[in-house]
């Protein structure tokens, strides 16, 4: 299973978007206290629109509850602009595992005492130095979808479902020009 897991989330608008990535995506997400936003706000809302009530999340009152709960359960990787290695040089390919993705507050990342315990499994994403970092909610989106990536996508829907309210897999075939 994918884990991504948020310390210290500032922005409601970043953590409602990664809610509805988690869902879409079939994630858990594990959110570490203090939030800098309640999880009712209309921000989480909008942004995770109608989706994040099935979105399967945890809080915790800090790091330490959240690392002990979870230390012996999966592989943990860091993403940290201070990271020496790129996030596709990890294997994430086995299904059976539990990966777990943390990222840091959006002001000031993951604390360096929590990083320097895990040393071999930070990463970085590659980019220029007109930047110092990516969105918080679009790197959680590429760190995901790059260990969907390795696992074939897992059991996630590859067309348009032709259900009701659906367009269906079809949808651009079907298009009659005028």
């Amino acid at each position: 299973m994918i884990n991504v897991v948020l310390f210290e989330p500032e922005i409601p608008g970043n953590t409602g978007n990664i809610m509805r990535t988690c869902v879409a995506t079939d994630t858990k997400l594990h959110l570490i206290e203090p939030l800098g936003f309640s999880l009712d706000e209309k921000y989480i809302r909008r942004s995770g629109v109608n989706y994040i009530d099935n979105c399967q999340y945890t809080v915790y009152k800090n790091w330490d509850e959240f690392y002990n709960k979870n230390k012996d359960n999966g592989i943990f990787y860091f993403l940290t602009r201070y990271g020496h290695k790129p996030h596709t040089t990890f294997d994430y390919s086995d299904k059976n595992q539990n990966y777990y993705f943390v990222f840091g507050k959006e002001s000031t990342g993951i604390p360096r005492e929590i990083l320097i315990d895990h040393l071999d499994t930070c990463m970085r994403m590659p980019m220029t130095d007109k930047v110092r970092a990516l969105n918080l909610s679009n790197t959680v989106a590429i760190m995901v979808y790059e260990a969907l990536r390795q696992q074939d996508y897992n059991d996630l829907l590859r067309e348009e479902p032709s259900d009701i309210g659906h367009k269906g897999n079809h949808f651009i075939e079907d298009y009659e020009k005028e």
